[in-house]
């Protein structure tokens, strides 16, 4: 298949990434979008990205933008941070799974492609499993396969998975786990992204936008 390129439009086409909220059963939820300049209506499938829980959606504001050239895009403060309402404490994943479900059902998306960092990988395994006709193809960044503190069975949930799967290395304290997925998917594709930093969807926007889109077109 020929390898993806990023669309490049006039600069009055260039998407902008926008904000809105969106209720869920926490209160509200603060979504980062984008869509294409025609106005959305385009032939792919929209993304969904979720964060790792540490930050915000602002991660994947440069990726967002190049994202848009393409397809609609979607990344969501999780319930407690940037400025989504917070959940009854203490937070857990399911917290954000349910709120995460929410936003799906109220945008009544026929499929989408979920993208997941670091713990937002398991969000994503997570939505994959649980809702595998809405959840058409599946990106997981910096996978913590292994970790047990983080108290979830990713191992189990991942072999579930009918979707196709892309795993993205990235070069930090993720690295090993992440190649591990091929343990459990042996289908999936992995991908080694070049030395982008700590925030790779901030530092290496265009890398992984590339790689992303190749990956949801093919």
């Amino acid at each position: 298949m020929p390898k993806a390129t990023i669309r490049r439009d006039s600069p009055a086409d260039e998407p902008r990434v926008r904000r809105g909220y969106f209720d869920c059963r926490y209160g509200q939820l603060h979504v980062h979008n984008v869509m294409p300049g025609g106005g959305g209506f385009e032939e792919g499938t929209s993304l969904l990205c979720l964060h790792d829980p540490v930050g915000s959606a602002r991660v994947f504001a440069r990726f967002l933008a190049l994202i848009g050239k393409d397809r609609s895009a979607y990344a969501p403060d999780l319930p407690g941070c940037g400025e989504s309402d917070a959940p009854p404490p203490p937070a857990v994943l399911a917290n954000y799974v349910a709120a995460i479900g929410d936003f799906l059902d109220s945008m009544r998306f026929r499929q989408i492609d979920v993208l997941g960092f670091r713990v937002g990988a398991l969000l994503a395994t997570e939505l994959a499993a649980t809702r595998p006709a809405q959840i058409r193809r599946v990106i997981l960044a910096s996978l913590p396969l292994g970790d047990a503190a983080l108290q979830y069975p990713l191992r189990e949930r991942l072999a579930t998975l009918s979707q196709r799967v892309l795993a993205l290395r990235v070069h930090d304290e993720q690295w090993d786990a992440t190649a591990r997925v091929r343990e459990v998917l042996p289908a999936a594709r992995l991908l080694d992204v070049r030395d982008p930093g700590a925030e790779p969807f901030a530092s290496a926007p265009a890398e992984l936008a590339e790689a992303v889109l190749d990956f949801v077109r093919n």
